[in-house]
């Protein structure tokens, strides 16, 4: 999941002057709803999140293995930070159309107290009042904020492995355990997903006001909510991505392991591009 289930980072968003800070908004939720109220919206989240991860993943290594025969050995090479941006954002647009009908489930029921308890109310109450469009109008906020922290988090990623292999590490990958190399897999993912949070944040604020707020467009809500309002919450959701992001990263690594499914290394320069370049006797 790229967003955990707590409704902070939501509330902070639509009621700012309730929620002025992250111990703050704890304190007030367990006040009123309990412990309860810290994981309200788990269902929709762990749905959607799942589905889109799956759909996120998938279609990166398909899109990845596409983009790179069509340009074939070398160029995959010289252009390999284009490729994983080019593979993860197509990934991405996909996988949030899967993603956008339980976000607004999620939002709804964690930002509108007394709208919906559940996904089982919130759903077909959404759908008897605004129809299938209630699902997916979001979509659009949610490609811009998911297809620059996917591109972030996939780029990122796979960039910070290629350097931690070719200047922390002090051996070679092949020389190293599954435990040290899935060490590395949790550091660059949490590398990487502090990068997201800040690429993603504006849009994030933007998809939970809109959420919330039947009628609205994306650019009212960004009127509304100013260069300030937007980046209100960050500090929580770095945290929070940033972990999330190292998770994801550790477990699907982690799958690949068990399954022993193909873990490439990092890449390397080609041996026609090094003869070419007068790198090679």
């Amino acid at each position: 999941m790229d967003r955990a289930a707590t409704s902070l980072p939501q509330q902070s968003l639509v009621d700012p002057d309730k929620y002025k800070s992250i111990g703050k908004g704890f304190s007030l939720t367990l006040k009123e709803d309990g412990a309860r109220g810290l994981a309200k919206g788990w269902a929709p989240t762990f749905i959607g999140y799942s589905m889109q991860g799956l759909c996120k993943f998938g279609f990166y290594e398909m899109f990845k293995i596409f983009y790179s025969d069509m340009l074939g050995e070398e160029n995959t090479y010289l252009w390999r930070t284009s490729l994983y941006l080019a593979a993860s954002a197509s990934a991405e647009f996909f996988a949030d159309i899967a993603l956008a009908p339980m976000e607004a489930c999620k939002v709804r029921i964690q930002t509108c107290p007394g709208y919906a308890n559940n996904l089982r109310q919130c759903a077909p109450k959404m759908f008897a009042e605004e129809g299938v469009w209630a699902f997916y109008k979001g979509v659009v906020p949610l490609w811009m904020r998911q297809i620059p922290y996917t591109m972030m988090k996939f780029a990122c990623f796979e960039r910070t492995v290629e350097l931690l292999y070719k200047h922390v590490v002090p051996k070679p990958r092949a020389e190293c355990t599954k435990g040290e190399q899935l060490i590395v897999t949790f550091t660059a993912g949490y590398i990487a997903g502090v990068f997201c949070a800040i690429v993603s944040h504006p849009a994030d604020s933007v998809v939970s006001v809109l959420n919330k707020e039947s009628g609205s467009t994306a650019a009212q809500v960004l009127k509304k909510l100013g260069p300030k309002g937007v980046w209100k919450g960050l500090v929580a959701r770095i945290i929070m991505i940033g972990t999330l992001t190292a998770l994801q990263w550790f477990i699907y690594d982690s799958v690949k392991v068990y399954f022993r499914l193909p873990r490439p290394p990092p890449p390397e320069m080609p041996e026609s591009l090094k003869k070419k370049l007068g790198l090679t006797e």
